[in-house]
């Protein structure tokens, strides 16, 4: 079943003579960016952003999976943060940072003489609240995990035959999105849910939120990690409170959470 859903994809990519990839290093445009070069070779370029909703880690991990693959790589650094739209963190501001993210991939697209921009959607993002989505229809940006019929469990496996290190890679979305919709995206905010997220991953645990509630945090979890959490909460408290947390909460990791805190009726 792998191998198939492999071919599908191959066959869609072999559409394009070049191809773009706005790259993020998750599991959707990593795997899409080792099977275009596999297909396109140096036809295909990587462009991830370095900003603030950026953890390193991440950024630090999806530069090095892209220089395993061979693939060519740009890195720029995208100023959603300076964006008023953006920075008062309305429910579309997916939209904004997407925004600012093609503008900058498609002066890029210019420069290097190629025609179509791809992202990492699938099959399975089409049923979520995705602003983003709208930005990405509007610059024309083709998406062939979604054309080739992948969903995230497809492409999970597809990872996994290939052997890609990536393939139960926990989904990563930017750090803006722990901060409720409403209230002001900022850069000591970001650093703040950074910094909380990197200490609880360095316990052991994989999949987690830190959600930003001013003086409170609300650490959500895979249940699979809560024992560990449990057992080291006293200095999870201690960490956060140095960071600026006064209240520490602790819940099951549920993804989208605070897309419930919204009417979104219509929005989508």
């Amino acid at each position: 079943m792998a191998e198939q859903k492999l071919n599908d994809l191959k066959k869609e990519i072999s559409r394009y003579d070049h191809l773009i990839i706005a790259y993020s290093g998750g599991l959707d445009s990593a795997l899409l960016l080792k099977v275009a070069h596999m297909v396109l070779g140096k036809r295909v370029l990587a462009v991830i952003s370095d900003s603030p909703s950026i953890p390193r880690s991440e950024l630090n991990a999806a530069i090095g999976f892209a220089r395993e693959t061979g693939a060519r790589l740009r890195i720029i650094n995208t100023a959603e943060i300076d964006n008023a739209d953006y920075v008062q963190n309305p429910n579309d501001r997916c939209y904004f940072c997407k925004t600012e993210l093609y503008d900058d991939v498609k002066k890029i697209a210019g420069e290097e003489g190629i025609r179509y921009i791809a992202n990492g959607t699938n099959l399975d993002d089409l049923g979520d609240y995705r602003p983003g989505l709208k930005a990405a229809d509007e610059h024309q940006v083709v998406s062939p995990l979604r054309d080739a019929g992948l969903t995230k469990d497809d492409i999970r496996s597809i990872a996994r035959h290939l052997g890609l290190n990536v393939w139960d890679k926990p989904a990563s979305p930017c750090l803006a999105s722990r901060i409720p919709y409403g209230t002001t995206v900022t850069r000591e905010k970001l650093a703040q849910v950074e910094e909380a997220e990197e200490f609880v991953k360095s316990l052991g645990v994989r999949e987690l939120r830190v959600r930003h509630f001013g003086e409170k945090a609300v650490l959500e979890v895979n249940p699979q990690y809560m024992e560990t959490v449990k057992a080291s909460f006293g200095e999870i408290c201690s960490k956060f409170n140095e960071l600026g947390f006064n209240i520490t909460e602790v819940k099951e990791f549920e993804s989208g959470s605070l897309n419930k805190l919204i009417n979104i009726n219509g929005k989508k």
